[in-house]
């Protein structure tokens, strides 16, 4: 159950991004018309993944996970591909990114790299997950696609939790 509560708020917390990469500038103070090739499909990678996030889309994440994806939440936890697979249809949690970058590791490969804050009603707020939290996903291309292979959370602010 507790790894099933870390996935659920991993991935309905993601569905926030879309919202705010929407609004927001990729980088504080540079345009989003500014923004490269790379880190442009970088961003519409992770809004897709959130959006088949929200839609519980598990065929999006059978097309586009790697098959040796893997996900740390902010537990420490290391969780599979087949987990987060099942664990899919869940309830949401209202989050707000800010500061997300792209960094190019090699050609084919990059990491979409943000802060997010929990957005929890005070009479729900009674615990974990941590509010703030950085997160990073790993995309690597194969063939003509970009696959998500691996994510972490993690907590960047100890003392509300």
């Amino acid at each position: 159950m507790k790894a099933q509560r870390l996935v659920y708020a991993f991935l309905f917390c993601i569905g926030a991004v879309v919202t705010g990469t929407a609004q927001a500038p990729a980088q504080a103070g540079t345009a989003a018309t500014s923004l490269s090739p790379l880190e442009q499909a970088m961003i519409a990678n992770e809004k897709a993944f959130i959006v088949a996030t929200t839609k519980r889309d598990k065929d999006y994440f059978k097309r586009t996970l790697t098959g040796d994806y893997s996900l740390v939440g902010y537990d420490g936890q290391l969780h599979d591909r087949e987990e987060i697979e099942t664990d899919l249809s869940s309830g949401g949690v209202d989050l707000m990114p800010y500061n997300m970058k792209v960094v190019e590791l090699s050609e084919g490969t990059a990491i979409v790299t943000y802060d997010v804050v929990f957005r929890v009603p005070a009479a729900e707020d009674q615990g974990p997950p941590p509010r703030y939290q950085h997160w990073s996903s790993v995309w690597v291309k194969q063939g003509d696609a970009w696959k998500l292979k691996f994510q972490q959370t993690t907590p960047t602010h100890w003392g509300d939790w």
